[in-house]
């Protein structure tokens, strides 16, 4: 590879180790706000050094939020979108400190995310270094709940990807080494039903049994699985009654429910209210409600998504590698930066795998580019 990025994200790549040793031995769980804090400030301080305006917003419970802007001499809005937060305990990053076995380098943190964080700096650095300014003006929002339920920037999000022409996130590419280009909507649900209790030996008639008629919900819900193509729902857990001799007076089911587009999300919650319309069981009253937090929308692949994908292979192959896009059924955050209509891609990050394990890594030999692949989309990825 001779290009010019490269070249330089080269001469940079010990200096990438050493700050991300530093980052990985910061424990920020989603709830250890000092900690969460601590990242967002080292990000800060590396961020303004390269020339963005900073801003933090705090909060009382969790960490802050990190936004960072810079101008550059084009036209063209672009949003880096990452999360400070992690899923380790305190004294993680003092017990497993960045190692490397062989091409992968191994630490709490690393692929999920504090690698990606690090070469969105770092492909800033290096368009900045190379004079390649091209972007009209680049926003690095870094949010410190995304591994949770309990959100609070959901609606920045939204604001801050309608607000930019492209959004690109720093999470780490897929272990093959594909970026995401789709990503499926999810809504968790709570199946609760309600009926009577009795005693199981001597009036079982008089009794009306919630886990019996929960029970034949369960299979017509599980009927809807295909229902659109793409529709999944997974019935976990169940619970219900109190003992064997009690018939029982309450049953509670959850069901995620998947679909590769918002509209067909809709079109599988409705059919699952329409079964629980008419109870199995004479007595029993079946109600469903959404577990708050628990929604996402798809980040479905628009005209927009396949035009950046195409545009992210062309440049890949240029610095010398192949990228391919992929769908998948799990959440992330740029499904609710992209709510509005802005096209954008993920995976972004180094390569990388088994996310919230001991075993968490991402390849070095990845780094250096992604990080250019980076550095040209947020270039040409909003004029493209």
């Amino acid at each position: 590879m001779t290009d010019r990025l490269v070249t330089h994200l080269e001469t940079r790549l010990e200096a990438y180790l050493a700050d991300l040793a530093s980052l990985a031995s910061i424990d920020s769980g989603s709830y250890d706000k000092p900690g969460v804090d601590a990242v967002q400030t080292w990000l800060g301080q590396r961020l303004a050094a390269l020339g963005c305006t900073i801003q933090r917003l705090p909060h009382d419970r969790f960490g802050d939020t990190l936004i960072a802007r810079i101008a550059g001499s084009g036209s063209g809005r672009v949003l880096l979108l990452g999360h400070a937060d992690t899923v380790y305990p305190p004294g993680t990053g003092a017990a497993r400190p960045l190692r490397q076995e062989g091409d992968r380098l191994l630490g709490p943190g690393t692929c999920d995310m504090k690698a990606g964080l690090l070469s969105g700096i770092y492909a800033l650095e290096a368009l900045l270094a190379t004079g390649s300014t091209g972007f009209g003006h680049l926003t690095m929002l870094v949010v410190p709940d995304e591994e949770i339920g309990e959100r609070h920037t959901i609606d920045l999000l939204r604001s801050e990807g309608a607000a930019h022409d492209i959004v690109l996130t720093l999470e780490a590419a897929r272990e093959n080494g594909d970026i995401v280009t789709a990503r499926k909507a999810v809504a968790w649900y709570c199946i609760s039903a309600t009926g009577k209790a009795a005693h199981a030996g001597v009036e079982p008639e008089k009794g009306a049994s919630a886990t019996v008629a929960l029970a034949h919900v369960i299979v017509g819900a599980a009927a809807l699985n295909g229902v659109r193509p793409g529709v999944t729902l997974n019935i976990a857990p169940i619970e219900g009654g109190r003992a064997p001799n009690i018939v029982a007076d309450s049953a509670q089911a959850r069901v995620d429910l998947r679909a590769w587009t918002n509209a067909d999300l809709q079109a599988a919650a409705a059919a699952l209210r329409a079964l629980l319309a008419t109870s199995p069981v004479a007595g029993v009253t079946i109600s469903m409600t959404l577990e708050p937090g628990s929604d996402c929308p798809a980040m479905e692949r628009t005209a927009g998504v396949a035009r950046l994908e195409h545009l992210a292979g062309v440049l890949a192959h240029e610095l010398g590698f192949e990228v391919h896009g992929a769908a998948t059924g799990g959440a992330s955050d740029i499904s609710f930066a992209c709510q509005g209509g802005t096209p954008g891609l993920d995976g972004l990050g180094p390569v990388g795998g088994l996310d919230h394990s001991p075993d968490e890594y991402i390849l070095r030999s990845s780094i250096v580019p992604r990080a250019a692949l980076l550095a040209r989309l947020i270039e040409r990825g909003a004029s493209a």
